[in-house]
């Protein structure tokens, strides 16, 4: 073997190496996002639609839940999971949005200031920012799920509100909060400037939620709004 055919095989090695090591790299930071567009446009072709079950405890009849502040008690314990059922990551604090298939835990008390907080929180779910109301009670609950501020970090961090975008007005919120269920409706979405804190800091005389995500998803361009108010099912 010549000294140039074992120059011409190292190049190609290295060639074939650089370009495997860069579809890698490309699976890994947008596999997860070709997979949650690709599963939700999937079931809206096929008409599927992915619920929570209606489940209260034995002790109380099956009612919807009222915007009394209180909830519907839930336990899951002994539910098993159908092909196209949720079962919420978390009751004692948890969200589910059936439209997207979105389903986490909510950590509450989340600076939105402070990054290294509120990116410890999104890894274990979506942030309930610091000075929020309790699910049901007048005012504003905020959740905030950074679609991650690039494609790159959707692995590491949660990006439950991907596909918040989806969401139009009369689409159902689903919070858990200590075993009990809220039910909320969407009555508004909108693109903001990232500076734009009013949607945090706004007050309600009635049970608000906010939801806020990036816009582009895996960008800091803007900020995407969706809100909704607790509604008897």
């Amino acid at each position: 073997m010549t000294k140039r055919f074992k120059i011409i095989l190292l190049i190609r090695f290295l060639g074939y190496f650089v370009f495997l090591l860069g579809l890698s790299s490309i699976v890994f930071m947008l596999g997860p996002v070709v997979q949650t567009e690709a599963s939700y446009r999937i079931d809206k072709l096929k008409g599927v639609k992915r619920t929570v079950p209606n489940i209260v405890t034995p002790a109380q009849p099956a009612a919807p839940p009222q915007d009394n502040g209180q909830g519907a008690p839930v336990d899951f314990s002994n539910v098993t999971a159908s092909e196209n059922s949720i079962i919420p990551a978390s009751t004692d604090y948890g969200i589910v949005i059936e439209k997207i298939n979105a389903n986490a835990k909510i950590v509450p008390d989340v600076n939105p200031a402070n990054e290294r907080e509120y990116l410890t929180a999104l890894k274990e779910g979506v942030a309930a920012a610091a000075g929020s109301t309790l699910p049901g009670q007048p005012g504003n609950l905020y959740l905030f799920s950074h679609s991650t501020d690039a494609p790159w970090n959707i692995v590491r961090y949660n990006a439950v509100f991907f596909l918040l975008r989806e969401l139009e007005p009369g689409d159902k919120i689903i919070i858990f909060y200590q075993n009990r269920r809220y039910d909320y409706v969407v009555f508004d979405k909108t693109i903001v400037s990232p500076t734009d804190i009013s949607y945090l800091t706004n007050k309600y005389d009635a049970p608000v939620l906010t939801l806020q995500t990036c816009d582009p998803p895996g960008t800091l361009l803007r900020r995407l709004i969706v809100r909704a108010r607790l509604v008897s099912s």
